[in-house]
């Protein structure tokens, strides 16, 4: 008779579970003080924090650098996603292991841990270096980030679709492409939609970012204000980044609905 673990004992210290949080907490304390974590130091940076931001008003939206940075970083979002998308597709069902022998899946999921091994930024800057500063650099960048996105989300849904209704489809006599048309879409397509709205309202938070390591978009102007020191600029920059993504947001919840 096996027997029962009450919630006293669960919760019942132990020696084992003294030792890990003994352990826990040394860490911390090293940590912190490795780090140079100190409430002096918190209580200084809490000034300095009330004084930077009192700079940010009263916002600045009068400049012109703001409205082409923004139709840039949405420029950026648009094609990456696209590019991304349209490359994630082949990589996603090359990794699905339900429908090629694992050899050939293992390559694919390797291209999709490649390509999110690095952050966006990072391959921002290896772009950079690569191509040159400008938008197509943030391009590049963050269409690796959505092929390692997306082709990880849609070669998962691909795995986890009914095996019947692709069993029905290959007993017609139907070619490799016939089954992933009438046998693999039809499953994925709602899912794989809701994964394309997603990168892409992540992709419009993310060109903002890259912009600040020269690979174009409204990040770049950001980078270049804070340089100047001219907060109230960058608190308008800010304000305007804000509500570009809230309208990314906005398109995601239409773009699920409409196509649900």
């Amino acid at each position: 008779m096996s027997a029962t673990v009450t919630r006293d004992d669960f919760f019942a210290p132990s020696i084992g579970r003294r030792l890990i949080y003994a352990g826990l907490i040394v860490y911390v304390v090293y940590a912190a003080a490795t780090l140079g974590l100190s409430l002096e130091r918190i209580e200084r940076g809490i000034g300095y924090g009330a004084r930077f931001l009192a700079g940010f008003f009263p916002p600045d939206f009068t400049k012109s650098d703001i409205l082409p940075g923004l139709l840039e970083s949405l420029q950026i979002a648009f094609l990456s996603s696209l590019f991304g998308t349209l490359l994630a597709i082949p990589v996603a069902l090359v990794s699905a292991r339900n429908l090629m022998p694992r050899v050939v899946s293992w390559s694919g999921r390797l291209i999709i841990t490649f390509c999110r091994s690095f952050h966006p930024v990072i391959i921002a800057i290896i772009a950079v270096k690569a191509i040159g500063f400008g938008a197509a650099a943030g391009v590049v960048a963050l269409t690796i980030a959505s092929v390692g996105f997306v082709g990880k989300l849609l070669a998962e849904a691909i795995e986890e679709i009914s095996e019947k209704q692709i069993e029905a489809v290959r007993a017609t006599g139907a070619s490799f492409m016939g089954v992933i048309v009438f046998g693999v879409i039809p499953q994925v397509v709602n899912r794989f939609i809701g994964f394309v709205a997603y990168e892409t309202d992540a992709n419009l938070r993310n060109s903002t970012m890259v912009g600040v390591v020269g690979a174009g978009g409204i990040g770049g102007t950001l980078f270049s204000a804070f340089q100047r020191f001219d907060y109230d600029f960058v608190a308008g920059i800010v304000i305007c980044i804000i509500a570009l993504v809230m309208v990314g947001e906005v398109l995601q919840l239409v773009v699920k609905r409409v196509f649900r």
